[in-house]
């Protein structure tokens, strides 16, 4: 059987014609497309790499479920900035290529195929949707996975896909939104399936934590007042790409249901999807290096402010986000690829709202240096 056959209008290559017309204009090209990160890896991540370059876990084969090092920095962080007790919600963790495998393979390793849906927002990661096809299952996107009426007598769901902080829209759930979504997953016997990449990256009444504020964390899923203190069908993603300019490194885990996560541990060791043993102690000293998280949070938080006031100079009607690291506004023209094409012309690039399911509006990233994004500001106020 294998991977099924998708398709997705998710296709970088499709603006590769603005790109053009963004390079030729006076200053060059701004890409705000793309959320890559583009700030230093923090030194305690470097330094944890080098010492472990010759560990056993670097020229022996690596760990698949985690060196034990990593394991508990893991625990340790959901403890401290999450408000999680994995050992006490019977939960367990593996770590994963990146985020983006974990979120395709997501639907394969837990079985789904003909006959079984997977539950999504309308407006979301494409990933989510391609994961599901390569499955073979079904897709059934949703207004608001919050809603769960939209969902919940649906025949055959197996799965629900939560995003928040939501990439491209920034839209953070409450805690009482999250806990209905579980309960009513299991009253179905779905699995809750919870990125929470971009959970450390709240703005609300965010406060500078560059300044020695502590980080303010979303609702996570495995929180004990959102799944009830068990991990029974929870699964909850979370990445380093962002909080520690780690997206080369690959790192990230799943942490959740600890028979759901066992059977995905030994799918995963025996297709090697595995983390390298020099970058799980990068990992782990990412995950307890919070310092440099706080820093990374105030340069995001700044630029994202810089960011929105350039675009309501420019025209769009938007806010600052409540979460993640995108301004997502409705296009000035209806359509986004006429925003596109007018805002090349000014060497400017950003993500047509057609990848994430709504071709009526952009998502411009702050995953670009603080020069870009002052120059960016520049021309949209001109």
């Amino acid at each position: 059987m294998g991977f099924h056959e998708f398709s997705s209008p998710y296709d970088w290559s499709r603006i590769a014609a603005y790109k053009r017309t963004a390079r030729a204009a006076f200053g060059g090209m701004i890409d705000l497309s793309v959320g890559s990160p583009v700030d230093p890896v923090p030194d305690s991540v470097r330094k944890a790499l080098a010492v472990a370059a010759n560990d056993p876990n670097a020229y022996g084969y690596p760990v698949t479920a985690g060196t034990a090092d990593l394991r508990a920095a893991i625990a340790e962080w959901f403890s401290v900035t999450r408000n999680v007790d994995l050992q006490a919600i019977h939960a367990d963790v593996v770590p994963t290529v990146g985020s983006k495998e974990g979120v395709a393979l997501m639907a394969s390793l837990l079985h789904c195929g003909e006959g079984d849906v997977v539950v999504q927002p309308k407006v979301s990661y494409p990933t989510y949707e391609i994961g599901t096809q390569l499955a073979g299952a079904q897709v059934l996107k949703v207004d608001d996975v919050a809603d769960v009426a939209s969902w919940r007598n649906v025949p055959g769901v197996k799965a629900v896909w939560v995003n928040s902080p939501c990439n491209p829209t920034g839209e953070v759930y409450s805690a009482e939104r999250m806990a209905d979504i579980v309960a009513a997953a299991r009253e179905i016997g779905a699995v809750v399936l919870s990125d929470e990449c971009y959970a450390l990256m709240q703005w609300r009444g965010a406060t500078n934590s560059a300044d020695g504020d502590p980080l303010q964390s979303t609702p996570c899923a495995l929180r004990s007042d959102v799944c009830a203190g068990s991990a029974e069908g929870v699964l909850v993603l979370y990445s380093l790409s962002k909080q520690s300019n780690m997206a080369g490194y690959r790192t990230a885990f799943i942490a959740g249901d600890e028979s759901l996560i066992a059977s995905m541990s030994a799918y995963r060791k025996q297709i090697g999807q595995i983390i390298p043993g020099p970058v799980q102690a990068a990992m782990a000293a990412g995950l307890r290096d919070l310092e440099s998280v706080k820093v990374q949070h105030a340069r995001y938080r700044e630029r994202l402010g810089v960011l929105v006031s350039a675009l309501r100079a420019y025209g769009y009607c938007t806010d600052m986000p409540d979460g993640a690291l995108y301004v997502w506004v409705r296009a000035k023209s209806g359509d986004c690829w006429t925003d596109m094409e007018q805002l090349a012309k000014i060497g400017i690039i950003a993500s047509p709202g057609e990848f994430y399911g709504a071709p009526e509006c952009l998502r411009f990233s702050a995953t670009a240096s603080d020069e870009a994004i002052a120059s960016a500001a520049e021309r949209l106020a001109r």
